[in-house]
């Protein structure tokens, strides 16, 4: 069997998932060890891997290490993966919302933030052309709990919209263990969903 191991410690977002990705797409190794440390990395890696149709563990090998572990079955396919844009796209283009943070505008911050929840509460009614939401920098605080702002993500994500929340950010604020709602991201995946979508709202 074809089995690879890297190490991807102390490498910055989204650095551990590229380099997964080069390997994987030069080798099309079985299987695959990683190793981490810092649970976004570990987070994203896990999630990268099972989108290219992996299965995978992970197990810790140390105090904020981990090894993950992947191994592909051979009829295996990367049912999840991103797929290229295509001029039918168009007929039904992808809304992407881009949100850095807990407040719309500028000015005041109090009513900036009650008019993100009532944005949020709102974009149901752009119905299926709204694809995926993303938050960075301050923004990450609106997934965790507590967030006034939490029960509107979290309907919008039952509704099938995919939220991606960005785990440098999360780590940053020391709030990646209060994300409630979301997918832990890295920054391949929200330069992907950029390219990919077909308009982009950042109110």
């Amino acid at each position: 069997m074809n089995n690879t191991h890297l190490d991807c410690k102390g490498l910055p977002c989204p650095q551990p998932v590229l380099q997964c990705k080069q390997h994987i797409d030069v080798h099309q190794p079985e299987a695959v060890s990683i190793a981490v440390d810092n649970e976004a990395a570990l987070q994203n890696v896990t999630r990268f891997l099972e989108n290219q149709g992996y299965q995978v563990g992970n197990v810790q090998t140390a105090q904020n290490e981990w090894r993950v572990t992947a191994a592909r079955a051979a009829d295996a396919q990367a049912e999840n993966a991103p797929v290229p844009q295509t001029a039918a796209s168009h007929l039904d283009p992808k809304t992407l919302i881009f949100l850095t943070a807990p407040g719309v505008g500028e000015g005041d911050t109090v009513l900036g933030e009650k008019l993100m929840l009532n944005f949020l509460a709102t974009l149901p009614e752009m119905g299926p052309q709204l694809w995926r939401i993303i938050l960075v920098n301050g923004a990450v605080r609106l997934a965790v709990q507590g967030s006034p702002c939490l029960e509107a993500l979290q309907k919008l994500e039952a509704a099938g919209v995919t939220i991606l929340v960005c785990g440098t950010c999360l780590t940053h604020f020391d709030l990646l263990d209060k994300k409630a709602v979301g997918q832990t991201t890295n920054m391949l995946d929200v330069v992907t969903s950029l390219q990919l979508a077909g308009k982009v709202i950042r109110p």
